[in-house]
């Protein structure tokens, strides 16, 4: 089992990389705590803590569009979450299936 101690151990809130587990795209980016963690890993559903509104939240809650987490991936330096998930419908809340959509040009 692996030791939630080790990824809190630099911050209390740390990122989460979202990605389709089928199609591989990255849908988000969110932060985790351990709370949110622990929630994620007991519903298996994506939980988040909300920088912005200073709360746990589930994503879906209020459209209906949850995150289904298949695996949970550490990196090598065990400070970043990477979630594979089954989307129930788009992921960010402009309707789009990823936040990523906005081009910068380089």
């Amino acid at each position: 089992m692996f030791d939630l101690d080790l990824l809190f151990q630099k911050s209390e809130l740390i990122p989460v990389i979202i990605q389709d587990a089928g199609t591989l795209q990255v849908l988000m980016l969110g932060f985790t705590n351990r709370e949110a963690l622990e929630l994620t890993l007991q519903t298996k559903t994506a939980w988040f803590w909300s920088r912005s509104r200073q709360k746990l939240w589930n994503k879906g809650e209020s459209s209906g569009n949850f995150l289904h987490v298949l695996e949970v991936k550490t990196d090598c330096d065990t400070d970043t979450l990477l979630y594979l998930c089954r989307p129930d419908g788009p992921t960010c809340h402009t309707g789009a299936v990823s936040c990523f959509f906005r081009e910068i040009e380089i």
